[in-house]
């Protein structure tokens, strides 16, 4: 009799921990086969994509290499981008692979499931901006942070030279969320730690940068206090914060708000999300407006028992008229209910209803300080938490995911190797 096939798609933080933990229970015990798919190699956790963009995190060292995690976990990896999905035979069809110069590496294959995971996480919506998609770089994966980078690093090069006199290095970031508030403090630090380098023209005061948010204030899932906070923080290390601000358009030389033109050499949009618009209307699945595949309380499609939406893909409704915020903390939740769920079915036994949990939010303001609500319902409301506390609390959940892969003792390992890399290593990834 065969084993039963569950297949994955998306290795993000709910997709790849996942495929680790159902590898762990199941496949070792070859119980059944799994399955991860997913369009890289290598897997970063998301919220860190910032640190990747400038330079503060070098992801050739903390990036997993999804090949050699299957091998330890019991999984299989296979490479590859999902182009459709056929419900009746029950197969994910994917996309031919090509290399560099085009050639086709592997003709377009069907991957067999009788359980299906979709986890392909979400995308930057720019709202059809005129401008932003072709003049503005997102942070919705690990090859857009480097472009990102490596555009930085050429700006920083220019300002340094005489070839190229410029008195300041302008970026604007559009969206006052988690993403472009990082971004903001993470740069000023970046910009310290340049000036150590060699980029001897670079500092903190010829880095004009500006934080556009069409909203009256910044952060706006946190409570207005610590919001404030982090607006005064920012302001403190000479980013200007626009609130109540609309972008209008986008051009090589800046952004447009309204009659005023805001000139940038760089432009970054981290305005809202979305899923990937290839599910919206997948094979009859149903969808809400951000092309989020809508789910029952077990995480099954209301359409198809047999598939299962996790992470920001998710679109599961809450009682008070909302949904499951896009969160790395939600893909955690979701990722460990269902396996829960998956091993009921295979055992005969009824699935349990997925709750969500709001364990608060923590922005990072680089080395400049860490702000946000812990704890959020589980205490009946917010803690307040800020400082190093904050700070310790933010670095955790990093640790957390890392658990969740690797287990606590490589966890360990990981984190003392990640210490002497920087004492040994350069703060920076120069290159």
């Amino acid at each position: 009799m065969a084993i039963p096939r569950i297949v994955i798609v998306g290795g993000g933080a709910g997709g790849l921990e996942l495929a680790t933990r159902l590898g762990n229970k199941l496949g070792q015990k070859q119980r059944a086969a799994i399955t991860l798919i997913d369009r890289n190699s290598t897997h970063i956790w998301k919220p860190l994509l910032h640190e990747v963009a400038t330079g503060t995190l070098d992801v050739d060292i903390d990036q997993v290499t999804y090949r050699a995690h299957a091998t330890a976990h019991h999984f299989e990896f296979q490479l590859g981008s999902m182009t459709g999905l056929d419900r009746e035979q029950r197969h994910v069809i994917l996309a031919p692979l090509t290399d560099e110069s085009g050639e086709e590496v592997l003709a377009e294959r069907r991957v067999s499931y009788d359980y299906l995971v979709l986890a392909m996480g979400s995308v930057s919506n720019h709202f059809n901006t005129p401008g932003i998609a072709e003049h503005c770089i997102f942070l919705d994966s690990p090859d857009q942070a480097r472009r990102f980078h490596r555009r930085l690093l050429e700006a920083y090069i220019k300002l340094n030279s005489p070839q190229h006199p410029k008195d300041n290095l302008n970026i604007a970031i559009v969206g006052g969320g988690a993403t472009g508030v990082e971004l903001s403090a993470e740069l000023h630090h970046a910009a310290k730690e340049f000036n150590q380098y060699g980029f001897t023209e670079m500092n903190r005061d010829r880095l004009k940068i500006t934080l556009v948010e069409a909203g009256p204030r910044i952060l706006p899932a946190l409570p207005e206090r610590i919001a404030m906070a982090a607006h005064r923080e920012l302001e403190k290390l000479g980013v200007k914060v626009r609130v109540a601000t609309k972008v209008t358009s986008a051009s090589e030389h800046g952004l447009q708000l309204g009659d005023e033109e805001l000139p940038a050499e760089l432009m970054v949009w981290a305005a809202g999300i979305k899923a990937p618009d290839f599910l919206k209307d997948l094979a009859g699945l149903e969808n809400n407006r951000l092309n989020q595949l809508l789910v029952k309380p077990t995480l099954q499609t209301t359409r198809d028992d047999q598939i299962y939406v996790i992470g920001d893909a998710a679109g599961f409704p809450l009682p008070d008229n909302k949904w499951v915020p896009p969160r790395a903390q939600s893909a955690h939740q979701m990722a460990e209910h269902l396996v829960k769920n998956l091993l009921a079915v295979l055992e005969g036994r009824p699935q349990t209803p997925y709750q969500y949990r709001d364990h608060g939010s923590l922005i990072s303001l680089s080395r400049f300080g860490t702000v946000g609500s812990l704890m959020g319902n589980l205490v009946g409301g917010a803690m307040m938490i800020e400082g190093r506390i904050a700070r310790m609390a933010y670095i955790s959940l990093y640790r957390m995911h890392q658990v969740a892969l690797h287990g606590w003792w490589r966890t360990i390992m990981i984190s003392v190797i990640g210490r002497i890399n920087k004492i040994i290593r350069p703060r920076l990834k120069l290159h």
